[in-house]
């Protein structure tokens, strides 16, 4: 039985929260034992907002002991797993310390503010043994793991381009200093750009604009497109200054030779070029609660996190510098 500390009671906390609840009532070998945050007290009684909604607005955690100091939790608790859920900007140190401790760590993307913190953590992984994986969620989230599959298998022949938007309200807090969180650019578009990595390894070429709208918060909007030898016509945008009623959104569009994938609205329109077309079947669960399944049980059985290895989130975040390079430069062309 795995015990498991969870760092961070904000929405990603929340969230995460919810999920080894259920995986646990499901039989997983895990116990979540320790909660820890800065504000506990206060957070315990009220809401967390975020881009999608958690199971309940105020949480009962008196089955749970809490802590406001994560030293006092580590000093009291035997943990097997720590879960991260904290700022950006206090992932690397943190995430180092732990796995020198002896703990597994899931850590919410992105990896880190800079590559080169990203990649400690990955060398602190490899040198201690221990198991560390970062939350890019959407390498789960089934209508993308389809996606992946198409790609994959050639079952609608080679990729010739693809779309891929996400977009919301601006976020409040700490994600509006761009010193921390990385603005939009990386907290938001690093979900698609990891797509496009995941999907057809890094690009030998972006060129990004992108521009900033609220004060201190960095890139607000993005827009990037990708080079790849084969030529295919790619590009990735994210938006978080969609204010009034919009809400949240997160679709894609990628055309095959022989057909086209659209998601949005929450559905998977799959388009062959010579059959009619159909709704996939897809996995009602979302990507949080596959990604911290996978990381329990790859933990539990010793295997490696081989669907998101601490060095391929690194490389996603090397992409994204060279974008944020390119933007720098007026969308001038980049090579990775």
């Amino acid at each position: 039985m795995l015990k498991v500390g969870l760092i961070g009671f904000g929405f990603m906390g929340r969230m995460h929260f919810d999920n080894y609840v259920r995986l646990a009532a499901e039989g997983a070998p895990l116990q979540l034992v320790a909660i820890c945050d800065q504000l506990i007290e206060e957070l315990k009684e009220g809401k967390a907002s975020g881009n999608m909604a958690t199971e309940q607005e105020v949480y009962d955690l008196s089955p749970y002991r809490l802590y406001d100091n994560i030293e006092a939790m580590l000093a009291n608790e035997q943990l097997d797993v720590v879960d991260i859920t904290l700022p950006t900007y206090l992932h690397a140190d943190l995430t180092c310390s732990l796995l020198d401790r002896g703990m597994h760590v899931l850590c919410e993307k992105p990896v880190a503010g800079t590559s080169e913190d990203g990649w400690r953590m990955a060398h602190t992984a490899e040198q201690t043994g221990k198991t560390l994986m970062i939350g890019q969620c959407l390498r789960f989230w089934p209508a993308y793991e389809y996606l992946k599959a198409a790609v994959s298998d050639g079952r609608y022949g080679g990729v010739t381009g693809g779309y891929f938007f996400r977009g919301s309200a601006a976020p409040k807090g700490w994600f509006l200093d761009g010193s921390k969180s990385g603005g939009c650019l990386l907290d938001m578009h690093i979900h698609d750009a990891d797509m496009v990595h995941w999907l057809f390894g890094k690009p030998e070429k972006v060129s990004t604009l992108a521009r900033n709208v609220i004060p201190g918060s960095g890139y607000d909007i993005v827009s990037t497109h990708y080079v790849y030898p084969d030529g295919k016509v790619l590009n990735a945008q994210a938006d978080w200054t969609l204010e009034g009623d919009y809400g949240f959104s997160m679709t894609f569009r990628v055309n095959f030779e022989g057909g086209n994938l659209v998601f949005e609205n929450g559905q998977l329109k799959v388009n062959p070029n010579d059959a009619p077309g159909f709704v996939a079947e897809l996995s009602s669960d979302m990507g949080y609660y596959r990604q911290i399944k996978y990381f329990i049980e790859s933990v539990n059985d010793g295997k490696a996190v081989a669907t998101c290895l601490p060095s391929s989130a690194v490389g996603t975040l090397e992409i994204i510098e060279a974008e944020r390079h390119s933007a720098e430069q007026g969308g001038a062309w980049v090579s990775l």
